[in-house]
C-alpha cells in the first residue's frame, strides 16, 4: 500500500507536470486544465476527491500556485549545488528526504498556492471569495511603519483614515492552501516526517500572512490627506521567496520528542520553535556529484560566474573539479523601435557571449 508521504510526493509532481492545455475560460485562451489535474489526482486525494472535482477554478489557482512556488524556489537557489531542478525523477528522491531543502519546496509550496488563490480572488477571477474590507476607524494613524501610502503630496501624514477599498483576502488563500497541502497527512499522525512536513507547509503560509503590508490612498484638497482609504496587501512574491531563504539558511535540525507526538531541537540551546521556521531531520546529501540515490543533479555544465567570488562563482559551483570557457554565438532583437499606433519593430542583431562550464 503506498504510504501517505508518497501519495503526497506523487500528488505535487502532478501539479507541477500538467502541461497547459488549450482551453477558453472567461475569455482567456490558454490556462491549465482543471479536470485533467483531478483526473490525475482523484485516486489520491481520497475523501477530498469531491471538494476538487466541484471547484475545478480553484484547482487551477491552486496549479498555478505550485508552478509559482517552484519558479521561485528555481530563483532563490539557481547559484546553489542544487538548483531545484523540476525534473520530476530527482525532486521526487528529494522530497522522499527530511532535509533542508525539502523544507523549502514544502514551504514556498504552500506560500506559492495561498498567494495565488488569494490575487484570483482580489482580481475577480473567483465567485467564492472577492476584496475584504476591514472596520473601519476614525483615530488618527500615526504609526505604520510597513505602510505605503500613494498619492501624497502634502507633509500632512496624520488625519482619519478607514478600511476601504480592495483588500486581499488573505484568509481564504490561507483555507485552500491549508486544505491541499494538508490533504495526504492523515489526521492525528505524529511521526517525525508528517509533523515536519505539516510544520514548514504552515511556515510557508506563515512567511506571506506575516508581510502583509497597509497601502492607502490620500483625499482631501491638494493631496492634503485629511482622510485616508486604507486596506490590506500581499507581499510581492520575490519578497515572499526572499524571506523563505532566509529561513533555509537558518533552518533548525530537529527530532521527535519524548512524547511521541511533538519535535524538538537537536540544539538544546535552540529556542521554541516558532510556526515560522523551517525545519528539517537530516542533513542534505552532496549535491556536487549527480546521484540517482538522493536525486542529486551534479553541477557538471553549469553556468558559472569565472571572475566572481561568490554564490555562482566557478571556484564555488564547480566543486573544485575547475571550469572551461566557451564563446557563444546567438542572435537577440537590438535597435528597437516604437511605430504608431502599438507596433514595436527590432532589427536582429549578431552577439558573441563568453560563458563558463562547470567541468
Amino acid at each position: 500500500m503506498m504510504h501517505s508521504a508518497e501519495k503526497y510526493i506523487i500528488l505535487v509532481l502532478i501539479i507541477l507536470n500538467t502541461s497547459l492545455t488549450p482551453r477558453r475560460v472567461n475569455g482567456n485562451p490558454l490556462v491549465m486544465d482543471p479536470n485533467s489535474i483531478c483526473r490525475k489526482t482523484r485516486p489520491l486525494l481520497g475523501r477530498h476527491a469531491d471538494l476538487w472535482q466541484s471547484q475545478p477554478d480553484i484547482i487551477q489557482e491552486v496549479a498555478k500556485g505550485a508552478r509559482l512556488g517552484m519558479r521561485e524556489c528555481q530563483h532563490q537557489f539557481h547559484n546553489h549545488h542544487w538548483n531545484c531542478s523540476s525534473q520530476s525523477r530527482s525532486l521526487a528522491k528529494i522530497l522522499q528526504q527530511d532535509i533542508r531543502e525539502t523544507a523549502f519546496v514544502y514551504a514556498i509550496t504552500a506560500a506559492g498556492i495561498m498567494h495565488a488563490v488569494t490575487q484570483a480572488c482580489s482580481q475577480g477571477e473567483l465567485p467564492q471569495c472577492g476584496c475584504v474590507t476591514l472596520q473601519s476607524s476614525t483615530e488618527p494613524h500615526r504609526d505604520s511603519p510597513a505602510e505605503e501610502i500613494n498619492n501624497q503630496t502634502s507633509p500632512a501624514l496624520y488625519g482619519d483614515w478607514k478600511w476601504e477599498g480592495c483588500g486581499d483576502d488573505v484568509d481564504f488563500g490561507y483555507k485552500k492552501s491549508h486544505l491541499f497541502m494538508n490533504a495526504m497527512k492523515r489526521k492525528g499522525r505524529s511521526d517525525i516526517r508528517t509533523l515536519i512536513d505539516l510544520h514548514n507547509n504552515e511556515a510557508g503560509r506563515q512567511a506571506v500572512q506575516i508581510q502583509m503590508r497597509m497601502e492607502c490612498k490620500c483625499h482631501g484638497l491638494s493631496g492634503s490627506c485629511t482622510l485616508r482609504s486604507c486596506w490590506r496587501k500581499m507581499p510581492l512574491f520575490r519578497q515572499v521567496g526572499d524571506h523563505l531563504m532566509q529561513k533555509f539558511h537558518t533552518a533548525v535540525r530537529v527530532m521527535g520528542g519524548n512524547d511521541g507526538k511533538s519535535l524538538v531541537s537537536v540544539n538544546v540551546d535552540t529556542p521554541a520553535l516558532d510556526a515560522d521556521v523551517l525545519i528539517y531531520s537530516a542533513e542534505s546529501p552532496d549535491f556536487c556529484q549527480a546521484n540517482q540515490r538522493t536525486g542529486a543533479e551534479g553541477t557538471q555544465g553549469r553556468v558559472c560566474n569565472s571572475t566572481g567570488t561568490g554564490p555562482g562563482a566557478c571556484d564555488r559551483l564547480c566543486c573544485g573539479r575547475g571550469f572551461a570557457e566557451y564563446s557563444m554565438g546567438y542572435e537577440e532583437n537590438c535597435l528597437c523601435q516604437f511605430l504608431w499606433c502599438c507596433v514595436v519593430q527590432c532589427q536582429r542583431c549578431s552577439v558573441r557571449k563568453d560563458v563558463s562550464i562547470c567541468l
